[in-house]
């Protein structure tokens, strides 16, 4: 099945956002985790700890910026899947956790800025 405009866009996105975190040292788990709860773009290993990271991109014409475009909601529904990521391996029952925003936003095409915000939410 091919990808749509926005789907490409993501996918874009989180390898930009994946890059940038393998830049920083942070071990890679798994993208795109799904379950009925939600959805979790990419989860990482930071040392010890365990990292859901939400990857969001905006263009320069959006009214806010991607880091925060986050509500309340979406927060909730990364965390039900966060829970049932840890619930389904237990050898992460016990790991410190963390919650991860990665913002791209764009001036133009292939212009970006990343800004990324560890513990940017808590359960």
């Amino acid at each position: 099945m091919a990808q749509s405009a926005t789907q490409s866009i993501g996918a874009q996105a989180e390898q930009l956002a994946l890059d940038h975190l393998l830049q920083h040292h942070l071990q890679y788990l798994q993208c795109n985790f799904r379950c009925r709860s939600g959805e979790i773009d990419l989860i990482m290993l930071d040392q010890d700890c365990l990292v859901f990271v939400e990857v969001r991109f905006r263009t320069r014409s959006s009214f806010t910026t991607a880091a925060l475009s986050i509500g309340m909601a979406k927060q909730r529904k990364i965390i039900r899947a966060a829970s049932y990521f840890i619930a389904g391996r237990r050898r992460y029952a016990n790991a410190i956790v963390r919650f991860d925003v990665v913002g791209i936003d764009s001036a133009k095409p292939g212009q970006y800025t990343i800004q990324w915000i560890k513990d940017a939410f808590r359960p």
